[in-house]
């Protein structure tokens, strides 16, 4: 089923299911609302797609023993290992732009620390997975007090 020029209702029925806000869970969310047509720009499609699987290899390859969740409220992929969450987000209120992060538990401080939530560097910035690994090494690294 094509997405341009559907509805989220629409599409969700497809799918067997009904579109909605999860229950319970974040707040903040994308601001569409179901009944909004899907536009997709095809230059911003591979830009999230290349973000992805640039994230997913990269977490894959950083903690192997654990798989990535694509999670549904930020639509980021991400993991959590010793209290820390590392993953790839599409773009949001921080960037607008899809971009890396490392987000502890606790709040650190410190150089390497640079938003609210831990540490992020966009995707364009980093320049592939092997960077995306590294940052998510350095994240390790400054969590632990190293």
């Amino acid at each position: 089923m094509p997405l341009n020029g559907r509805s989220y209702d629409e599409v969700a029925a497809a799918a067997g299911l009904e579109a909605g806000e999860p229950a319970g869970v974040y707040g903040g969310g994308p601001g569409v609302r179901t009944d909004e047509v899907i536009t997709l720009a095809a230059d911003a499609v591979k830009t999230l797609m290349r973000a992805f699987a640039e994230g997913d290899r990269a977490l894959r390859e950083f903690a192997p023993e654990l798989v990535p969740v694509l999670w549904p409220e930020h639509f980021d992929v991400a993991i959590s290992l010793d209290e820390v969450n590392y993953g790839v987000s599409p773009g949001d209120r921080y960037f607008a732009e899809p971009y890396a992060y490392v987000g502890p538990h606790e709040p650190r401080e410190g150089e390497f620390w640079n938003a609210a939530f831990g540490a992020a560097r966009t995707m364009a910035e980093l320049g592939g997975a092997d960077a995306v690994v590294g940052f998510f090494r350095a994240g390790r690294e400054s969590a632990a007090g190293r």
